[in-house]
C-alpha cells in the first residue's frame, strides 16, 4: 500500500492474465463485477457470480484465475488491519468479518438485494470521494471507508445464519482440514509423515492432492505460512531470534535466507526500509 490507511482501485481487463498466489500485509475487499473468474483462497475455489464479495484477510494466499471472452471488472479495496482497529469499538469489531471469515462459510459473502443496494450507494461514494482533492475529500473517504466495513460486517452475521445452497464452492475437506491444521500448528513439527499419519493418507496422494488444491508442495506452503507468520511477529516488535523460533523455522541461517528471498531484504532491512 501506497497509503497507510486504505486503498481503492476500479479494474476493467479486457483480456484475461496469470496471476500468481499471493498475499498481502493488509485485508483485501474484493468486489467482483463481470467476467468469468473463479477465485482460489487457501485451497477453497469460488465460482463467482456479479457482486460476490470476497473478504481475504492477510495471512491467507490467493488467486484469480480469470477466463477469457469476458470483461473482467472488479472493485478491489485493501485495508491497513490497524485502522480497523483504530476506529472500532468495544462490540462492534471492523475486522470481525475477517477474523471469522474461514472459521464460518468461508471467504464468499453474498448480499440480499437490500443489503447490496446499501454498499454499492457506499461504494459509488466512496469511487468519487477518492478521486476527489476537493476540500474534506479525506474526511469523507474514511467516513465511507468505516461506513462499508460496518455494513459488510452486519451482512456477514446475516450469512453465518444462513445455509446458501446457490453458493459455488469446491473444496477437499480432508485437505482443507490439513490446511486448517498446517495453520494452527506452524510452529510445531510439520514433516510429510507427521501430517500423512495424522490424517490418513499416503503420503503421495497426499502430495498430489495437496498440490492440486493449492498449488503448493506442502513443504513450500509450510515455508511460505511461516514466513508469513514470522513477517507479522516482527512488524509486532519481537527480535528475528524469536521470530525465527516461533514460526518453526529450526534453523536460523534458513530462516533470514528464506526471509530474504521471499521479501527481497533481511527481516532487519526489510523492517527498516518500511519504517522510513
Amino acid at each position: 500500500m501506497v497509503t497507510p490507511d486504505f486503498e481503492y482501485f476500479h479494474y476493467v481487463d479486457s483480456s484475461a492474465r496469470e496471476v500468481e498466489y499471493h498475499n498481502h500485509d493488509f485485508y483485501e475487499i474484493y468486489f467482483f463485477i463481470s467476467g468469468n473468474v473463479t477465485y482460489i483462497v487457501e485451497g477453497m475455489s469460488y465460482r463467482l457470480k456479479p457482486w460476490d464479495i470476497l473478504l481475504v484477510h492477510n495471512n491467507e494466499l490467493h488467486k484469480p484465475v480469470v477466463s477469457p471472452g469476458e470483461a473482467y471488472e472488479r472493485v478491489v479495496i485493501w485495508v491497513n488491519p490497524d485502522f480497523l482497529a483504530k476506529h472500532s469499538l468495544d462490540g462492534s469489531k471492523l475486522s470481525f468479518c475477517f477474523e471469522t471469515a474461514r472459521k464460518k462459510n468461508g471467504s464468499l459473502l453474498r448480499l440480499n438485494s437490500e443489503m447490496l443496494a446499501g454498499v454499492k450507494t457506499i461504494l459509488g461514494k466512496l469511487e468519487k470521494a477518492c478521486g476527489s482533492v476537493s476540500f474534506g475529500s479525506g474526511i469523507l473517504k474514511n467516513i465511507y471507508i468505516i461506513e462499508l466495513m460496518v455494513y459488510i460486517n452486519k451482512a456477514f452475521m446475516e450469512a453465518c445464519d444462513d445455509d446458501d445452497a446457490d453458493m459455488e464452492i469446491a473444496s477437499n475437506k480432508k485437505i482443507d482440514s490439513i490446511i486448517k491444521y498446517i495453520n494452527g500448528n506452524l510452529c510445531q513439527e510439520l514433516s510429510l509423515g507427521l501430517l500423512s499419519s495424522v490424517f490418513y493418507m499416503g503420503k503421495y496422494h497426499l502430495l498430489r492432492e495437496f498440490k492440486k488444491c493449492t498449488g503448493y508442495t506442502i513443504h513450500d506452503y509450510i515455508k511460505r505460512k511461516r514466513l508469513i507468520m514470522a513477517r507479522s511477529l516482527l512488524k509486532e516488535g519481537l527480535p528475528v531470534t524469536e521470530a525465527c523460533s516461533k514460526c518453526g523455522f529450526g534453523d536460523y541461517s534458513n530462516f533470514i535466507r528464506a526471509f530474504k528471498k521471499a521479501y527481497g531484504a533481511s527481516p532487519k532491512k526489510y523492517f527498516k526500509a518500511r519504517a522510513k
